[in-house]
């Protein structure tokens, strides 16, 4: 069910202070950090910083982190490093005692509206959430927390009832940072920006969407996190579902932050419960021998799905996504396959391909639209061609920077709401675990063979090519 309206972004107060739980862990260290830099140094973030760790630190030794996390992953900005390490304090101390909390409302002092990102292992939630409730630091804060938010439907729902037995929904922010990319945000803005697309964005018109998220490396040593984790519960429950929803769902009635999460929320609840029929998994040979990973796993390194929206506007068009490790690419790709045409008066309607829309998110950026024109030469012969509309580089603001802004500013547009992650996890629920059988792959390869199952009846599985390249 839908959430009722949160307030306007335009209308929320900016937070006062920032405070980030699990300071010296690797989130922090490789996105948290160079992110907070960033905001510095655009004059965007100008409010105490508070990071909380049990390590055994000083202020000192975060304040060395600091750098070491900024040569490491970002490049040291002197003037803006200065400014954070001015901003920063540091508080050592256990969750799960008292006196942290008590340090953290003495550190905050008169601040009104603070902002706490809980990078921290879920299991810790319940423990810091009720902590700053009982300090007395979390009237009118808000919270920011990182995925994974539950492992199924049950856990998630038990999740969110502890975050909300201290904080309102409206000051909870779920990061899904698939979501802050601006390739991501591109997917919205070009088709409700362009009008000649709504007339055909539709099953009339469109015969199958897929989404490939590729990886051409391993687990790369995180073997313990992804037997808890696998594809199914790392990527598609989460980042490529809000994909499909940037694709599929209806513009928003206002620009504000939540009619945008609402549409999302309400494609989802449109979107067919999956079943063991409706995913292929995976797994690359030589995955058992990683570190942490038990010698007769069935953790997918793979997934394929196939989701069905039964709406008007999407009833009988396949969404297909696949997600997976050791794959031939590192790319991730969208392609909206237009249905064929009828025989030309060409002769060549056998021979025709669909025309396409093709959005590549990352390494690179590109917005494609395949379609056919005349071979040179006496015959009337076509060939397929790509029309480049858009191709240059990534991100020029990293997705944790521009969600860390907008939570410090009340902004919720980004983040995913308690509905919209209990609707993903219903739409996946069915298939966790052992429901369908895992199939071995070679690294280097698309997959298990099995996956073309799912496309039966339309385009086949689309490769994305190196460098931007259409294949």
């Amino acid at each position: 069910m839908s959430q009722p309206a949160a307030p306007s972004h335009q209308a929320a107060a900016p937070s006062d202070a920032l405070v980030f739980f699990g300071a010296t862990g690797d989130l922090a260290f490789k996105q948290i950090i160079p992110s907070l830099q960033s905001l510095i140094r655009r004059g965007k973030l100008d409010i105490p910083i508070i990071g909380v760790a049990k390590a055994g630190w000083n202020l000192e030794q975060m304040q060395a982190r600091v750098k070491e996390s900024l040569q490491a992953h970002s490049k040291i900005d002197p003037k803006a490093l200065d400014k954070f390490l001015s901003l920063l304090c540091y508080i050592d101390g256990d969750y799960r005692d008292v006196e942290t909390f008590k340090s953290l409302k003495q550190k905050l002092g008169g601040a009104k509206r603070p902002l706490h990102y809980l990078a921290i292992p879920p299991s810790f939630f319940g423990t810091v959430v009720e902590g700053l409730a009982k300090a007395g630091c979390a009237a009118d804060a808000r919270v920011v927390v990182e995925k994974p938010f539950g492992r199924d439907l049950a856990s998630a729902r038990a999740l969110n009832a502890t975050l909300q037995s201290v904080f309102p929904e409206e000051s909870i922010f779920r990061i899904d940072h698939y979501l802050g990319k601006e390739p991501s945000q591109n997917l919205l803005y070009f088709r409700f920006a362009n009008p000649i697309l709504e007339p055909v964005w539709n099953r009339l018109h469109i015969a199958s969407i897929q989404i490939t998220m590729a990886e051409s490396f391993g687990v790369k040593g995180r073997g313990k996190f992804y037997e808890e984790a696998g594809a199914i519960r790392d990527v598609i429950q989460n980042h490529m579902l809000q994909v499909a929803a940037l694709l599929t769902m209806d513009a928003p009635v206002r620009p504000d932050p939540a009619a945008i999460r609402g549409e999302r929320t309400r494609l989802f609840e449109g979107v067919r419960t999956m079943s063991a029929s409706d995913v292929v998994r995976g797994q690359f040979r030589g995955y058992r021998s990683e570190d942490g990973v038990a010698t007769d796993s069935t953790v997918e390194t793979y997934a394929a799905v196939r989701l069905w929206i039964d709406t008007l506007r999407w009833s009988g068009v396949p969404i297909l996504i696949r997600a997976g490790k050791c794959l031939p690419e590192t790319s991730t790709e969208v392609m909206v396959f237009f249905k064929r045409p009828p025989p030309t008066a060409f002769g060549d309607g056998g021979k025709l391909g669909a025309n396409n829309f093709r959005f590549r998110l990352s390494p690179d950026v590109v917005i494609g639209m395949g379609a056919r024109a005349k071979k040179p030469g006496e015959g009337m012969d076509g060939e397929a061609i790509e029309l480049i509309a858009k191709d240059e580089t990534p991100d020029e603001m990293p997705p944790y920077e521009r969600l860390l802004g907008d939570a410090a500013n009340g902004d919720s547009e980004l983040f995913a709401s308690q509905s919209n992650v209990e609707e993903a996890w219903r739409i996946v629920d069915p298939i966790l675990g052992d429901a369908s059988p895992v199939h071995q792959y070679d690294p280097g390869t698309w997959g298990p063979a099995e996956a073309s199952r799912l496309t039966e009846g339309f385009e086949a599985w689309h490769a994305p090519a190196a460098h931007g390249a259409n294949a």
